[in-house]
Order: structure tokens, then sequence, then C-alpha cells
């Protein structure tokens, strides 16, 4: 039921329409009437403006979407997936992303330590539709997370595996989940603790570097302007520290000094001029610093 000392204002409903988010949210709690609430809650989400302090403060809702999780562990290994599963749990996590994102609840979703019951679904790598949807959507749980900008974000991220779980979808997701997958990467590095961490060991960065040099070199073959743009904000930021930068000197795809994006980037202005600072940046003070990032023997 419905918490009555849940402080929540639906701004902009009438009377009937906050009536049935009510009921809706109240028929989460049993096993017969879920999936249609979940399906209309998630239609919702985006017009209902405080729909995540009310979906937080009900009793049992949270429950409900978590058990939503955990009944598909089953049909990720072996991979058995159908599309009807996939749309139920990732309505689920819809509701769960609109919790995640919202102010008055973000806090308390992380305290809950809710997005690793998300990692499991990213530890999948069936490439059928079911599992890209799965796949795609709790990417967008963590995706809304660092979009936030928020300190706690990155420092619950950095105690979790998100970086390598972001890694290997970098390197063999659809393009969609690819950009998703670096978005969140970049968040991070964008963070003064989240570039320090990742600059912190050699093993850290290589892996970091190794993918994304991967990605680029795919890039030159199949380009997306969306993925390259976040590929770029990467390496740029990377660049902003002595040891990255130093390293980066070394194994900076060639593809990013000469002109094989040039078409891909005509029109986009912002990534050219990033793409122009990251060479200045390595051209820069190009003084070996011994306790640098160790690269590997030659």
């Amino acid at each position: 039921m419905l918490a009555t000392g849940a402080t929540v204002t639906t701004a902009g409903l009438t009377q009937v329409d906050r009536e049935k988010i009510y009921q809706w949210i109240n028929e989460l709690s049993s096993p017969e009437t879920r999936e249609n609430a979940l399906l209309e809650l998630s239609k919702k989400r985006e017009s209902v403006t405080d729909l995540a302090p009310m979906l937080w403060h009900s009793c049992g809702t949270i429950a409900a979407l978590l058990q939503e999780i955990v009944n598909i562990y089953p049909s990720i290994n072996p991979p058995t997936l159908t599309a009807h599963q996939s749309n139920r749990v990732c309505n689920a996590l819809a509701l769960l992303q609109c919790v995640a994102s919202h102010v008055e609840t973000r806090s308390a979703f992380l305290a809950a330590h809710i997005p690793l019951f998300l990692y499991p679904f990213l530890h999948t790598v069936s490439k059928t539709r079911p599992f890209e949807y799965l796949r795609l959507t709790s990417l967008g749980v963590i995706g809304a997370l660092v979009k936030t900008d928020e300190q706690e974000v990155i420092n619950f991220l950095l105690t979790t595996e998100i970086i390598p779980l972001c890694l290997r979808i970098m390197e063999s997701g659809s393009e969609l989940s690819k950009t998703v997958a670096t978005f969140i990467l970049q968040k991070i590095l964008l963070d003064d603790t989240g570039l320090a961490y990742i600059c912190q060991t050699y093993e850290r960065f290589s892996h970091v570097a190794m993918i994304l040099g991967k990605m680029v070199l795919q890039l030159s073959k199949e380009p997306s302007a969306r993925l390259l743009k976040h590929v770029v904000r990467c390496y740029l930021r990377l660049s902003d520290n002595s040891r990255a930068r130093e390293a980066l000197r070394q194994c900076l795809p060639d593809q990013l000094k000469d002109t094989t994006f040039a078409q891909v980037l005509k029109d986009d202005s912002t990534t050219k001029r990033w793409l122009a600072q990251l060479v200045k940046n390595l051209q820069e003070g190009q003084v070996t610093d011994p306790r640098g990032i160790p690269l590997p023997p030659q």
C-alpha cells in the first residue's frame, strides 16, 4: 500500500490521474497485477515529476522491482531470456532509473546498493535482441546516475566493477550500448577522483587505453560521430593526467592524428576542438618523467 507518510506532489496531474498512479503503485505489490502496473507506470515516468519519491516511499514497491530483476537471473545463464521477459524486466529497470535520477531518492538508492543487482545483466554476452535491450536498459540506469555529476555517485561506482564491465561492452556491444558505456566511462574520468583511480596503476590505464584504441580502429571502418565524440573526450581527459599523457604519446592511435575522421567530424566543431586540444596536450612539454607510467619493454 502507498505509505501515508510520504510527502509527494504530482504537479499537473488531475485527481483522476493521481488516483490511477496510486492504484498502479499499489498493484506492484501483487504478482497478479504487477505486469500491467509496470507497463503503465513506465509510460508515465517522464510526465510524473515526483514518481521516484512515490515509488521509493511506498511500502513494498522497491522490493517488488528487485524481485522482478532477481526472477530473471536464471534466464541469463544459460541464456534463455525471451522478448516478453526482457520487456517486463526493462519496465522495472525504467522505474529504477527514475529513482536513480531523482535528487530526493538518489542517495538512498546508492546506500541500498541497488545498482549491484543490475551487474549480472551487464555481464551477459548474448547478442540476441532481448539481451541487448536488457544490457542497454541496465546501462541507462547507471548512465542516469553519472549524468547527475554527483561525487557520491562516482565514489560508489569506483567501489564496484563498473569500469571493467563498461570496457567489455565498449569492445563488443551494439553501437548504442557502446555509446552509453563510453559515456559512463567519460563521466567517471571527468571526475578528479575517477581520473586518479584509472591512472593510479599501469594495469588500469593500459586496459582503458587498449579498449579505446580498439574502438578507434573499429570507428575508422564503421564511423559513428556520436560514439567517436565520447571516445575523443575520454582521451582528452586522460591527457590531463601527467603520467597518462606520457603513455598516450606512445599509444595514441594514428587515426586520431591524421585525417581519418575529417569527414565524420566536418560538422562537429566541439569534437574537432577536443581532438586538436588532445594532440596539442601530447605535443607540449615532452619531458620523460622517470616516475611516469612504466611502458612494457620494446
